[in-house]
């Protein structure tokens, strides 16, 4: 019953359901065929390879609509992420901090240890948002560090 009503239910993302994306045309739902609904008591069977050659004609159309609502729903969401995102760059020589992660925390220290570490200085820039530090004393730092963790 879980995976009928995951399969007939319409996805917001798409605005269709699964089945109908998969096998062209609406799947009656099992209420439907034992209690009766208008769809069931309008149906002429003549007609339905009619409508169900027509449903398959316009699958391929439906399959693309769903595809650009997709598309769209996703820059949506992108564009939502990214206003929330704060870049931070930092140039050669800069001083930062850098968070101290759960394997390098002291644990006789407790809650009230230090979250930070340093102060390092930005030695090379890898990428955006990527560096290699070294400590004050210019001892290179092991691995590339994200700006997220300084």
């Amino acid at each position: 019953m879980v995976l009928w009503s995951y399969n007939t239910t319409p996805r917001s993302t798409t605005g269709e359901t699964p089945f109908l994306l998969t096998y062209g045309y609406e799947a009656m739902v099992p209420v439907e065929v034992g209690a009766g609904s208008l769809r069931r008591d309008v149906f002429v069977e003549e007609d339905a390879g009619i409508n169900q050659r027509l449903n398959l004609d316009f699958l391929d159309e439906a399959r693309t609509n769903s595809q650009l609502k997709l598309d769209a729903y996703q820059q949506r969401i992108a564009r939502y992420f990214n206003k929330k995102v704060k870049y931070v760059s930092f140039k050669v020589g800069d001083l930062v901090l850098r968070k101290v992660m759960p394997n390098t925390k002291i644990a006789q220290h407790g809650v009230l240890g230090a979250n930070s570490e340093g102060p390092y200085k930005v030695k090379v820039i890898l990428w955006k948002g990527t560096y290699r530090l070294e400590d004050l004393d210019g001892k290179l730092i092991p691995r590339a560090w994200n700006a997220e963790h300084l």
